[in-house]
């Protein structure tokens, strides 16, 4: 068999792996093999796609020099990925995904570059097809590239949550798409270099005016979306370098992006179109400002002591809990409240913390069982029936301004219901607004009690008190 041939092959194993590490993540019980099918794949197709290229490379001019540099880049990514997943804690997770997915967006900019200014030989009749895809992979990843940049700025602290609002800000975001469609058609007819500049740049500033015009609350939607154009800015790297596995790959990212992102807009009671095109996250003049009243504050005692009255508990986390690393004392209260015979389950939101499936992954890893980790929809008819809740470290997925004001900017957001329990308990730092930048009605509600401290310390003297 020839190279192109076993390389064929092996592309054709690695995607069978990368679907099958799809279906493995979507479900706790076999997340693991998904993980495992995924690096077994990408190992193949890499090492495919090295035979490949010495295979075309070999016996060419300057064949030795352009290995070498390939085998330096391969050894220069390997080396600072592995030290990055060394170091990096799970709370930076979602923003080292968003700068992973700015790499991608750039790769696919360098590879239409590339593909204007190689001039390769190409048949007359696809001409046209060729210069299109070259622009369009352009502008998708140049999209992607600014877009996630400013996703790892908001997500990191680095820049304010808060949304960008430009005058005018759709008309904007409408006019760069229709010059972008001009821009298309004028280089298919005339491939001018300005043109190629042109659309660039204009696809850096769109993709950071998207994201930047969208607030906090929405941001867990967002890093999905970037998700999903970095696989579709792969799949248009993949026509243009002729690589059937890039297409599938890209292909396969972009779709299931697109899908999660439309799954987390249903249940976030948003407009899909309306998100990832910059069109929520408009702070609203009410709630930072109003006077709620006075909280009331508790201590690990009387947490304790409520806990040991109870007959049912509910514990809905947040990104406070991932911070805090938290989630292992929770795991040793949850096994010492069951072992006295009190009913306690978890309610995640959709969005918990910044990043799909973060909180379902922090229990997961402190052995939390599986049946007692319920979704929103799964637990919110209990919680009237729940003698107490514990908020560790969530905010806006708990706020009841969603439910009852119609001008907040998370109005509509379906929420975790636990103001409706008996009581509530609520750990957090401060009384600091949330990601979104709303204040939250519960901390005052007669019912609910603040718990302030370090979310890990505070469970851990509960656990003493009990």
């Amino acid at each position: 068999m020839t190279v192109d041939a076993l390389a064929g092959a092996a592309y054709i194993v690695a995607a069978l792996l990368f679907i099958l590490s799809l279906a493995g993540l979507s479900r706790h019980e076999s997340a693991r093999a998904g993980v495992v099918y995924g690096i077994v794949g990408m190992a193949i197709a890499l090492l495919a796609t090295l035979a490949l290229t010495i295979a075309d490379a070999w016996g060419g001019s300057g064949a030795m020099l352009g290995l070498t540099l390939l085998g330096v880049g391969v050894l220069v990514g390997a080396a600072i990925g592995l030290w990055r997943a060394k170091v990096v804690k799970m709370t930076e997770m979602p923003e080292l995904i968003a700068l992973l997915h700015s790499f991608v967006g750039l790769a696919a900019v360098m590879v239409g570059w590339n593909g204007y200014l190689a001039h390769a030989p190409i048949a007359p009749e696809l001409v046209g097809i060729h210069n299109a895809e070259v622009f369009i992979g352009i502008f998708i990843g140049g999209v992607t590239f600014t877009g996630s940049i400013v996703a790892y700025l908001k997500l990191s602290a680095k820049m304010s949550s808060r949304p960008l609002m430009l005058p005018g800000k759709n008309v904007l975001n409408v006019g760069a798409l229709v010059a972008f469609v001009a821009l298309t058609a004028w280089f298919v007819v005339d491939q001018q270099l300005w043109l190629l500049i042109a659309v660039t740049l204009l696809s850096f500033a769109l993709g950071w005016h998207l994201v930047a015009s969208i607030g906090g609350g929405d941001m867990p939607v967002v890093v999905s979306m970037l998700n999903s154009y970095s696989g579709w800015a792969a799949a248009a790297a993949g026509f243009l370098l002729n690589n059937d596995l890039l297409i599938v790959t890209g292909a396969l990212v972009g779709s299931s992006g697109a899908y999660l992102s439309y799954i987390m807009c249903k249940a976030m009671n948003r407009s899909f179109i309306s998100v990832i095109a910059g069109g929520f996250g408009i702070v609203a003049s009410t709630s930072s400002d109003e006077d709620y009243g006075e909280h009331r504050e508790t201590n690990a005692e009387g947490a304790a002591a409520l806990l040991t009255a109870a007959k049912s508990v509910v514990i809905t986390p947040g990104y406070g809990m991932a911070v805090a690393q938290a989630q292992y004392p929770v795991a040793d209260l949850v096994a010492r409240l069951r072992e006295r015979g009190v009913e306690v389950r978890f309610g995640i939101h959709p969005v918990a913390g910044r990043l799909p499936g973060h909180m379902n992954v922090l229990l997961a890893e402190a052995k939390v069982p599986y049946d007692i980790v319920l979704g929103m929809d799964e637990i919110n008819d209990d919680l009237a029936s729940t003698s107490v809740v514990l908020v560790i470290g969530a905010n806006d997925t708990v706020n009841p301004a969603a439910a009852e004001d119609p001008g907040s900017p998370i109005a509509g957001m379906p929420v975790l219901r636990v103001w409706e329990a008996e009581n509530v308990i609520v750990f957090k730092r401060s009384m600091a607004a949330g990601y979104a930048g709303v204040q939250n009605p519960l901390f005052f509600r007669e019912n609910t009690q603040m718990l302030f401290g370090d979310a890990k310390e505070r469970v851990e003297d509960i656990i003493r008190a009990l």
